[in-house]
């Protein structure tokens, strides 16, 4: 774990901002690559992705703040909130965050919502795996202690070993425990998902698809990398299940939806298309 980049006086460059900022700028590049594939100027893009970033960023914060408000934030001087180099961003807020923000860019540029979707889906995809490095590096997002060959320990004074710590798990001096990388799991998941949506994208059938299929594959890939997280406290569970895999079940549904009904809507273009040019007898 290796939070700080590096440190210039009062300048301290983290690597989890790096992370971020790599994370925006891939996925950034990659969209306006892929954007004249659907006939959208990639200028449009780049003007996009400031609103998307600020709706992210801004959301991302906004569930993480309030989900762990008696945890790290009550008592703590409200400058903490802004605070977002220390990590402490949920990718559903921030999925959310920039889905508003990014429809109501397009509602006002008048830009087509599904196609320019499913420009953006894959790189979403990509940018959560820079992210992902970013938690690895920050010490954040950490699984449940295990004894796998592939397990890794974080250092003294880390979230891991704070939370081990005052369960009476480890020492004052002794790094934590062996814990399931789950940050490593959930990059990789998103890697593989990036080039299926990658590939998806010029093969689509119907504007949209890439887009809904990102909604139920992000839903499967975090359910599975959420089963291994051990950052939670009893507090954060429902029914046995984390806040990532209840807020999945949700998404998932509503990317199952969007494939029915605009594949419905798909097939249903063309034979409108074909009515009105049949000539007339």
């Amino acid at each position: 774990m290796h939070p700080i980049w590096f440190q210039l006086g009062p300048l301290v460059i983290h690597w989890y901002g790096v992370m971020m900022a790599l994370a925006f700028l891939a996925g950034l590049w990659t969209a306006m690559r892929r954007a004249p594939r659907a006939n959208i100027p990639g200028e449009r893009i780049a003007d996009l992705a400031l609103w998307l970033m600020v709706g992210a960023i801004v959301g991302a914060r906004f569930v993480y703040v309030t989900t762990y408000w008696r945890e790290e934030f009550a008592g703590q001087p409200w400058t903490e909130i802004f605070a977002v180099w220390h990590g402490g961003l949920v990718y559903y807020g921030g999925l959310i965050g920039a889905v508003i923000a990014g429809a109501i860019y397009l509602f006002w540029k008048q830009l087509p919502l599904w196609k320019t979707a499913d420009v953006l889906a894959p790189s979403v995809a990509l940018g959560n795996v820079f992210g992902r490095v970013g938690c690895l590096l920050n010490g954040c997002c950490y699984g449940r202690p295990t004894d796998v060959p592939w397990a890794i320990r974080f250092p003294n004074g880390s979230y891991a070993w704070s939370q081990q710590f005052h369960e009476g798990l480890v020492g004052p001096t002794a790094p934590s425990l062996p814990v399931q990388p789950t940050e490593i799991y959930d990059g990789l998941l998103n890697l593989a998902l990036y080039f299926f949506l990658a590939w998806l994208f010029r093969r689509k059938k119907f504007d949209g698809q890439v887009f809904a299929s990102f909604l139920i594959g992000y839903a499967i890939a975090r359910g599975i990398s959420e089963a291994f997280r051990g950052d939670y406290s009893p507090l954060h569970y429902h029914f046995g299940l984390t806040p990532g895999q209840v807020v999945g079940i949700p998404v998932f549904i509503v990317g199952l939806l969007l494939a029915i009904l605009l594949s419905r809507r798909g097939e249903s273009q063309p034979a409108a298309e074909g009515r009105r040019g049949k000539p007339e007898r």
